[in-house]
């Protein structure tokens, strides 16, 4: 259960298929049709239903309950209260009293949070409920939960008594620097709109005080069929669903007096406004430039030709800023723009940067320099082009992919249709309407964009800053002079470089297969070439246009010294960035336009890495670029230099943050101040020497003949072996035979106990750590994973629904078996109001000494079992399970078939077992407590 503010920033601006962009013309075109796949319908009450049958994932289903209801219907004396009835939902309905419906939920192998969950913004409440579909009763019983959930919730006043701690601990979570500015400034931003002061999780006055007839009124009012929907998809039989969605829903009753559903908006002033707002724990000073637009509809075919101009839009400008980042001497930390769509009624283009230290005119000024750069002179044709090449790419990947789309996307799909009107016509019909409409976008049609979203009116201008940066801040006066310079400049168009010359300076010379081994169980088929490179072959039709590769060598930064510890940590990543081969990294992103491949690397403490991904057609690129890494990497010292620039501005005022100061105190603690395990400081980019870095990454991918390739997805084994042979059998060994070295690295023994001081908001942070050595073996593994999982059950029951004192409990363990003697640690962490800590500690190890004296309750190992067993399904099916699947036994030289006794070894789980597990790894010998607090001196 969460809040959804549903506002996006350019940290976070993801490309989406029909993101909300349109000119509204005079007269509306045909709506596009709905997906023809979907079967939808409106019963006589006005409840809204739509239903498909989709097989990916094999028997299961999602069922989502759609409600046109938010935050922004609340009256004063109900501020957050939509967010608090989506919390009673859970907290008894007609058929499921009191918290009996995550109960059986759990039973049936559902995971609270992780499967079922909801999210409460603006203008919707929507729930979630993935099931087996599988399972007839279970089938009827979710059908059952989602129509308690459109009119059942009984609202117990004991029960909302109750949760009223767990939301205002929800609340707390939030609190901190960004939501203490975002109170000062979201006014103005929302032009005082009812928005401004509607979010979502409400007041403390209200949830603390509140009566039970008013959150019964807005539920009676405003959680009705008219404003409701059922979308279905999954492995069903979408007749018999549709029967039964009828059966169900057609009593459902709208009230007497009903209420108009009113659609507010912001409403456009053609002012220009400014805000600065600081706060004592913000890391760094950032500006944004708003430039707010009415939000468009996205229903027609000319609307999603309008979509495709935006997005090629923001791939180019992207591009310009991605570049201006990798200068030398880059004039910010970060920094960007776009047109994207802000809040419900409104689009903006917004250019943002985060400045370095005492620079933010600097970093301003270059940010509006390209936003005034391309509004004056456009796009080049090159750009264009590129950008087409991708966009088709991408819609082409999607349409190859179309028989293995997960429900999920339908899903999401058919949601926006509902509230918004957001067409979806469907993959076959976005993929025709983007090849129809591709070609024939000009450079003039892009260029638009910039003429109609530029704009000089309706401008807001945000800074935010440390609060010791306040004398420095800049007034609008300023700003506004800032930006007046910079269009007053000789700005030159932009110059489009690209590279003419191969990919390779030489090409590889091919190694042989020396030696192929098949595994019938499994279905890998292992090779070894002429060079001593191993490369694990799992083919699979778990995605229709997929392939996934991971590599591995034993080394890493454990076989240097302290002294060049930092240089590297750094080594993959400043190489990295210089591109490889003849390419620079912006001639390289360009030289890949149209194709869907990518590779990356590290160096970690015991290993040198790559990995990859690709469509399936472009699965050589994928291994060009593999080769060329290991073979052609380019150190740009400019650009490095500028990289780790970057990072030192951005750490400039990390003790400014209470979370980061925690987060390091915990890693000192736990790895007993060991330099390579303690938080990142300017001090330690200081220490990285760039030649010292280059020379360690060509020495750790110096030599391949021990690195373990495994490539997991739609391939051929046989047309693949040739690119093989080429590419991994043609890179250099030196076979010198390396091991990672053991660096004594160990968590402490003994008890610990430290408390943080740092923060102005009453809340804390709350880290239990148990830690030892570990019988390793497969079956031991299963069975401190069941521990967590028993226990985060019953902290959840405690500490949320008994003690509502926390909001998600949460636990998590942790098995290394090398270098050293396998070791374990097992966390408990939550938040909390600073006066429960010791009471809610308490609780905390009182569920511990309960697992070592009595063990748990054999309810809940059967919902440890019937959630494993359900996740397992469908993880079987899964690319990216595979994947860490074999790379983990691999890696630590684990039996690859221990998943044949997996079933057997979950059998073994029971209260007898957990009991013994529990006091053999949580006796609290070796336990450390460490508690953030706020600063009372604040």
């Amino acid at each position: 259960m969460n809040i959804n503010i549903r506002i996006k920033s350019l940290a976070i601006l993801v490309i989406l298929p029909f993101a909300l962009f349109a000119q509204t013309p005079k007269k509306r075109p045909a709506n596009l049709p709905l997906d023809p796949a979907v079967r939808t319908g409106r019963l006589a009450n006005g409840f809204t239903y739509y239903i498909r049958h989709n097989e990916e994932p094999k028997n299961r289903v999602i069922f989502y309950l759609a409600n046109k209801v938010g935050s922004i219907l609340e009256t004063d004396d109900q501020r957050g209260l939509a967010h608090f009835m989506e919390h009673m939902s859970f907290n008894g309905t007609k058929h499921f009293p009191k918290n009996e419906l995550v109960n059986y939920l759990q039973k049936s192998g559902v995971r609270f949070g992780a499967d079922l969950n909801a999210y409460t913004s603006f203008d919707e409440t929507v729930y979630q409920l993935p099931l087996p579909s599988d399972n007839p009763e279970l089938l009827q019983n979710g059908l059952q939960i989602m129509r308690d959930w459109a009119q059942d919730a009984t609202l117990d006043p004991i029960e909302i008594d109750k949760e009223r701690g767990v939301v205002l601990e929800e609340k707390r979570l939030g609190k901190g620097a960004s939501d203490r500015m975002r109170q000062v400034y979201f006014p103005l931003i929302l032009n005082h709109s009812r928005y401004a002061d509607r979010l979502p999780i409400g007041v403390d006055t209200v949830l603390d005080n509140f009566k039970s007839a008013t959150i019964k009124s807005f539920y009676q009012d405003w959680y009705r069929p008219d404003l409701q929907a059922l979308i279905i998809v999954g492995d069903i039989n979408v007749d018999e669903m549709e029967k039964e969605v009828k059966s169900k829903f057609s009593d459902l009753k709208n009230p007497e007096k009903e209420k108009p559903r009113t659609t507010y908006t912001v409403s456009l002033t053609g002012k220009n406004q400014f805000i600065s707002v600081t706060d004592k724990e913000n890391r760094v000073t950032s500006a944004e430039m708003l430039i707010k637009h009415p939000e468009p509809e996205l229903r027609s075919a000319t609307d999603y030709r309008n979509f495709i101009i935006r997005s090629l839009f923001n791939e180019m400008l992207s591009a310009r800023y991605a570049e201006l980042t990798r200068q030398a001497d880059p004039p910010f930390i970060s920094g960007g723009a776009a047109v994207t769509n802000f809040l419900n009624s409104l689009d903006i283009y917004s250019a943002r940067v985060a400045a370095k230290p005492g620079e933010l005119e600097k970093g301003l000024k270059a940010v509006w320099r390209e936003t005034v750069r391309v509004n004056r002179f456009g796009f080049t044709e090159p750009e264009l082009e590129r950008a087409k090449k991708n966009y088709l790419s991408l819609i082409e990947f999607s349409f190859k992919q179309k028989d293995k789309t997960p429900s999920n996307r339908y899903v999401n799909e058919y949601l926006q249709y509902f509230l918004k009107g957001t067409a979806a016509p469907g993959i076959d019909e976005e993929y025709r309407l983007t090849q129809s409409d591709l070609q024939a976008i000009t450079v003039a049609d892009i260029n638009a964009v910039c003429k109609e979203y530029i704009k000089p009116v309706d401008r807001d201008v945000l800074i935010t800053a440390p609060e010791k940066e306040k004398a420095n801040l800049p007034n609008q006066s300023t700003v506004e002079n800032w930006l007046t310079q910079v269009e007053a400049e000789s700005i030159q168009p932009y110059k489009d470089e690209t590279s003419k010359l191969p990919f390779f300076s030489h090409e590889p010379v091919a190694g042989k297969i020396i030696k192929q081994e098949s595994d019938e169980v499994l279905h890998i088929t292992t090779l070894t070439l002429s060079n001593g490179v191993k490369v694990v072959l799992k083919p699979t039709d778990f995605d229709s246009n997929q392939v996934l590769f991971n590599a591995f060598a034993p080394g890493g930064s454990s076989l240097y010294s302290d002294a060049d510890f930092q240089s590297a940590n750094y080594a993959a990543a400043l190489t990295g960035i210089g591109g490889v081969g003849n390419y620079n990294t912006s001639e390289l992103e360009k030289y890949l336009s149209g194709k869907q491949a990518s590779v990356g690397l590290g160096i970690s403490e015991r290993y040198e890495l790559i990995s990859g991904g690709s469509a399936t057609n472009d699965m050589e690129t994928m291994l060009q670029l593999a080769y060329a890494r290991f073979t052609e990497p380019r150190l740009d010292k400019g650009v490095a230099d500028g990289f780790i620039n970057r990072n030192k501005a951005g750490l400039a005022n990390r003790a400014n943050d209470p979370n980061s100061v925690f987060a390091d105190t915990v890693n000192t603690v736990l790895y007993q101040g060991n330099v390579r395990r303690t938080g990142p400081s300017v001090a330690k980019l200081d220490q990285i020497n760039l030649d010292r870095a280059f020379e360690i990454y060509k020495e750790r991918f110096a030599d391949a003949s021990n690195f373990t390739f495994v490539f997991i997805g739609n391939f051929k084994i046989e047309e693949t072996k040739p690119l093989i042979e080429k590419y991994l059998g043609g890179l250099p060994s030196t076979y010198k035979g390396e091991n990672y070295k053991d660096l004594g690295i160990r968590s402490p023994r003994g008890k610990i106990e430290k408390t943080v001081y740092k923060g102005t908001e009453p809340k804390a942070t709350v880290d239990l750590i148990f830690s030892g050595a570990f019988d390793y073996s497969a079956a031991e593994k299963i069975q401190l994973d069941a521990l967590k999982e028993v226990l985060q059950i019953r902290l959840l029951e405690r500490l949320r629904e008994d003690e509502s004192g926390v909001y998600s409990p949460r636990v998590s363990e942790s098995v290394i078996k090398y270098p050293h003697d396998a070791r374990y640690s097992f966390n408990i962490s939550f938040g909390c109001s600073p006066k429960n800590v010791e009471k809610l500690i308490a609780s905390a190890l009182d569920e511990v000494n309960k697992l070592k004296t009595s063990g748990p309750p054999q309810v809940n190992v059967d919902k440890y079992k019937a959630e494993d067993q359900r996740t397992r399904e469908t993880d079987l099916k899964s690319n990216i399970w595979w994947m860490s699947y074999l790379m983990d036994n691999l890696e630590n030289q684990d039996d690859l078939h221990e998943l044949g006794t997996y079933d057997s070894d979950v059998a073994k789980v029971s209260p007898a077992s957990l009991k013994i597990i529990a006091e053999k790894y949580l006796s609290g010998e070796n336990y450390i407590k460490l508690v953030l607090m706020p600063d009372h001196k604040n």
